[in-house]
């Protein structure tokens, strides 16, 4: 107690020089968190984009060509049929499931009085999985293998269409009028559509039989697997456009003819740019922790030398060295201590908020896109650099005390402040 009564005393005493060393050490521990909380924040919001889907799904739109093939000229629009699908099953082992994607864009679905225009999409029951639809306990049920074979009239709308239809009324087992076509609601999905767009599902073999006898469409979804490197990525994209081509009369080369989305390929892109901007953050979080210490360093030495008289006058009168070494690693111990959890606190709560407020905003959005969100910061790098900041603390007093603690002391009550 005695001890620390002296080092209050003593820290009162010299209030600036405190406040100066526990700045250096709070903005270290507070700049860091704040930089981990942005780069964690950044990287789950683009993160949370790829959710939407399988990360290993990819897409398949046919176009229109943009290089002449075999007589045909460019300019020529090319889409998928049943042979492409036999190719897919037959021809390309990567791929674990798929589903052809009929759209029908600015479709009128009415209930009642209320209306608005949704795009249909005719899709297989597996695109549930791929997209990542959801259905909460009293959202009814996806489209399934009986609908398909029996072409019956079934949908299934999104939240954002049973809101506006429907308003507070249940949608399951009610009947929506579909561009004059009356389809039963068995399912609502909760999963907020990207910009805010609503879409409505209905049986792939009763969208055929309505609205395309031609049995041509020109989107195709598909999970894979097997495919965990950039470079594996690309070479099965190049694969698909040279197995389909032959019987879709495109130039394999032609990337405007079939237009491929790989969603893993865009992770592993996306996710070696963060781990750019991790090492980044990092080693300016380093910097800044190492900015703390000398600061701190810097403080202790002077604070050593303005006791050297003092020093010398407790070694005169019996203080063991350890005892002087002691009380003056305490003194550091306290300061960085004390300011570094000042600067753990308040970077957490800054992100806290910042993360508060992101999760209101988002509640709000009908968008369900998000480039910034949760920016909170693993504890156990917070503890760790604080840590490391009281140990730089220690140190920075340790090193010129024990120098102090050597001067005989006759020589240390000599010297001038």
């Amino acid at each position: 107690m005695d001890i620390l009564q002296e080092i209050w005393s003593g820290l009162k005493h010299n209030k600036l020089r405190t406040i100066l060393t526990g700045l250096s050490v709070s903005w270290g521990i507070f700049i860091l968190i704040i930089l981990l909380g942005a780069g964690n924040g950044l990287k789950n919001g683009v993160t949370s984009n790829f959710s939407d889907r399988a990360t290993n799904s990819v897409q398949l739109t046919a176009w229109i060509t943009s290089k002449p093939f075999k007589g045909y000229k460019e300019g020529r629009g090319v889409n998928f049929g049943n042979k492409e699908i036999n190719t897919i099953n037959d021809d390309v082992d990567e791929v674990s499931d798929y589903t052809p994607v009929l759209d029908r864009h600015s479709m009128n679905i009415s209930y009642k009085n209320e209306y608005g225009a949704y795009t249909v999409k005719g899709i297989l029951p597996v695109y549930k999985d791929i997209s990542h639809l959801k259905f909460e306990t009293e959202g009814g049920r996806f489209i399934n293998q009986a609908d398909l074979q029996e072409n019956r009239k079934v949908i299934v709308i999104d939240q954002k269409v049973k809101d506006e239809l429907f308003k507070n009324e249940s949608a399951i087992g009610k009947y929506v009028n579909v561009n004059q076509i009356m389809f039963q609601v068995i399912g609502v999905n909760s999963k907020k559509e990207n910009w805010g767009g609503g879409n409505a599902y209905i049986p792939f073999s009763t969208a055929q039989m309505i609205y395309n006898p031609g049995r041509r469409f020109n989107i195709m979804l598909m999970s894979i697997e097997g495919l965990d490197t950039e470079d594996a990525n690309t070479k099965f994209d190049e694969s698909l456009r040279t197995k389909l081509a032959p019987t879709m009369l495109f130039d394999p080369s032609d990337k405007q003819a079939l237009w491929v989305w790989n969603s893993m390929e865009s992770y592993l892109q996306t996710m070696k740019i963060f781990n750019g901007i991790n090492l980044f953050v990092l080693i300016i979080g380093i910097f800044t922790l190492i900015a703390g210490v000398v600061g701190v360093s810097n403080i202790m030495l002077v604070t050593v030398k303005e006791r050297t008289r003092e020093i010398g006058i407790r070694k005169a009168i019996g203080a063991p060295p350890y005892q002087i070494l002691f009380s003056i690693i305490i003194e550091s111990i306290l300061i960085t201590a004390t300011f570094g959890y000042i600067g753990m606190i308040a970077g957490i709560g800054i992100t806290e908020v910042v993360n508060i407020i992101l999760e209101q905003a988002a509640a709000g959005d009908s968008s369900g896109m998000s480039i910034f969100k949760n920016p909170t910061v693993n504890l156990n790098y917070v503890y760790f650099s604080t840590l490391i900041m009281v140990v730089g603390g220690v140190i920075a007093g340790y090193m010129p005390a024990r120098k102090a603690v050597k001067i005989k002391p006759i020589e240390a009550m000599r010297d001038e402040k």
